[in-house]
């Protein structure tokens, strides 16, 4: 399977994704994690305490270009060879999690993410996977990622909501850009759900139950607060990880 995370800023994906991560490891996949977030973090909250020698996604340009040839002019690669074969050298393993990242926002005025995201999208579609293997891809927020389509080629989509009208509206134009491009399973995450209340203001705005409810945790904030790892949380989490993770491989086997 091939898993995106999306939402509004500040909604919990990228703790949502890690917890995710060691589910599926837990349960004996193999977890490949792409950090596509502009400012990533992903390897602090995987608990990744030194990632300094982890080669960015961003940086296959030169080799892309070398090996499948470059229109003159243009930023773009024609990306045919396979690709399964170059992964290992852009990856970090830690405790069984692989984790790669695309590359962050480097100085003011640096220009368009666009090239990278055209290497990351044609890596997704072109990356094949064995039935244990597990790759989940780590968004920015907002839309702008469904707009250049770089995650046109993954199978599942969780929208992560708050209970709020602003992370609302933000889940709908990304569920409508996601339509857009065909992704075949679009669901909803709630996070930061405090009670009944909380659940029933998220079934009434969307009008699709969400898949799992994450709780506002004083645990993941305390971990996060004390710089540490996430995926160290197990208390408070009322079975989401298994919820979720389970709703999706059920997905996959009716395909």
């Amino acid at each position: 399977m091939k898993i995106a995370i999306s939402g509004k800023g500040g909604v919990g994906k990228t703790t949502i994704m890690a917890l995710l991560a060691r589910e599926f490891k837990n349960q004996g996949k193999e977890v490949l994690v792409i950090d596509a977030d502009p400012s990533p973090h992903m390897a602090q909250t995987l608990g990744i305490e030194d990632s300094r020698g982890l080669t960015p996604i961003a940086d296959m340009k030169k080799m892309l270009a070398e090996r499948s040839g470059k229109t003159p002019g243009s930023p773009f690669y024609q990306l045919n060879p396979q690709v399964d074969d170059l992964l290992k050298d852009y990856m970090i393993e830690h405790d069984l999690y692989k984790l790669m990242v695309l590359g962050a926002i480097q100085t003011a005025d640096g220009g368009c993410a666009c090239p990278e995201n055209h290497v990351l999208r044609k890596m997704l579609k072109k990356m094949l996977l064995k039935a244990n293997q597990v790759v989940l891809l780590d968004m920015e927020a907002g839309v702008e990622h469904l707009g250049r389509g770089t995650i046109a080629g993954v199978d599942h989509l969780l929208i992560v909501v708050n209970p709020s009208r602003s992370s609302i509206r933000t889940a709908e134009k990304i569920l409508k850009l996601a339509n857009e491009v065909q992704i075949p399973n679009i669901f909803f995450v709630g996070n930061l759900v405090k009670d009944d209340e909380d659940k029933q203001f998220l079934l009434d705005s969307l009008a699709i139950e969400p898949i799992g409810y994450f709780p506002d945790s004083k645990a993941i904030r305390r971990a996060e607060r004390n710089e540490e790892a996430v995926v160290t949380v197990s208390e408070e989490l009322n079975n989401a990880p298994a919820d979720i993770v389970g709703a999706l491989m059920n997905a996959s086997e009716k395909e």
